[in-house]
């Protein structure tokens, strides 16, 4: 559905009178069954940035998934910008996230106390135990809980750590040193059951990070072996299946 066919939501006029086609709904009410309509656009909803309105205005029948191709594009050419996640599950993340917040206080503090159990995200209970990539207690591997619409022989990483990954803060891009450790972690962690050319890594921009507070970077691998990837995650499971499985998750 083009941006232009959404009907423009007042901020201080956000119920809906279904009498609309299917055509002409707006964005908060796409992807949703005609039963389980709010009265009015949700909270969570509310205030989007335009890319985030423009995806959830999309049929999930509509999306196509970026393929392995395109992935190793878009991180080759560092405009991790492009990555967009399957609509329905752009608004999972949007509501699971303000669940979350209500919660915990923030993104932040759930993630440490209950996905990568570091403590109660004291300075101490952070502190990293060695230099960068030095010891494993300062490095956990999970699925990146919320991926991006990728296709599905993509499996989608997060490594975690306690350590800073150093910023140039003139480009807002890692340091060719940072980079070097992260490439050298990257072989020596993924490489001995993965070909190189079937991964690919990246660092958010500081403007893109959902988790500012706790130092982290992403791995894609194509059509990896799952036995494989569940030794490296420890037989993690992502929050998105299970809240699609009926879990909270909390």
């Amino acid at each position: 559905m083009d941006r232009e066919a959404i009907p423009e939501i007042e901020h201080d006029k956000r119920t809906f009178n279904d009498d609309s086609s299917p055509g002409s709904l707006p964005y908060w009410l796409v992807n949703v069954p005609r039963s389980e309509w709010p009265a009015e656009c949700p909270e969570y909803l509310r205030d989007l940035v335009p890319k985030s309105i423009k995806c959830l205005s999309t049929p999930d029948e509509a999306y196509k998934r970026q393929d392995w191709e395109l992935v190793k594009e878009i991180v080759g050419t560092n405009h991790i910008e492009r990555f967009q996640r399957v609509p329905s599950d752009l608004r999972r993340y949007l509501e699971y996230t303000a669940q979350i917040k209500k919660k915990y206080g923030s993104v932040m503090d759930f993630i440490v106390k209950k996905r990568l159990h570091w403590g109660e995200g004291r300075p101490q209970d952070l502190k990293p135990k060695g230099r960068p990539f030095e010891c494993d207690e300062d490095i956990k591997i999970l699925y990146n809980d919320w991926p991006y619409g990728v296709e599905t022989d993509i499996i989608h990483l997060v490594v975690w750590v306690k350590f800073d990954l150093e910023d140039d803060p003139a480009t807002d891009d890692l340091t060719p040193k940072a980079r070097q450790e992260i490439e050298e972690y990257v072989q020596r962690t993924f490489c001995s059951r993965i070909p190189r050319e079937e991964i690919v890594w990246f660092k958010n921009w500081k403007s893109l990070k959902s988790v500012h507070a706790i130092e982290h970077f992403h791995v894609m691998i194509h059509n990896p072996d799952m036995d494989f990837v569940r030794e490296l995650t420890h037989g993690d499971m992502p929050l998105i299946e299970r809240v699609k499985n009926g879990e909270s998750g909390f």
